[in-house]
């Protein structure tokens, strides 16, 4: 076969190879999202027990908020799609209140809006 041919041959190749790589990568994204949000949901029922329980262990509630933003720092870095940088943002703004309410001597802060943004993020995150 002479090299010109084995060179279209290769090049043709490449090319259909290109949108199947392409889609693995965009699937291995997709999974990381929804790996993400599943730690972020475990994260927030750990909240939830520490205002259960507020009394009991305060520290638990600051430990489930800093994994949250760990979270969601990870996805805000890695993600172009922009409904879940949307849901992340009201994830992050609601993380971010529930903590000023703490340090404003709020015992049992209102969560629900960090639980309705996580139950967001996975909505988009699912394929």
């Amino acid at each position: 076969m002479p090299t010109s041919r084995r060179l279209a041959t290769a090049t043709t190749g490449a090319a259909l190879l290109v949108p199947f790589l392409l889609g693995c990568g965009a699937l291995e994204k997709a999974a990381d999202c929804v790996r993400t949000a599943d730690a972020i949901a475990e994260s927030v029922v750990d909240l939830q027990r520490a205002f259960d329980g507020a009394t009991e262990e305060p520290g638990q509630a600051a430990e489930a908020l800093d994994r949250i933003d760990k979270s969601v720092d990870a996805v805000q870095k890695e993600t172009g799609d922009a409904d879940v940088k949307k849901a992340v943002e009201h994830l992050d703004t609601a993380v971010g209140n529930v903590r000023d309410s703490i340090e404003k001597g709020d015992e049992v802060p209102d969560i629900s809006p960090v639980v309705d943004a996580a139950g967001e993020l996975t909505k988009v995150c699912t394929p």
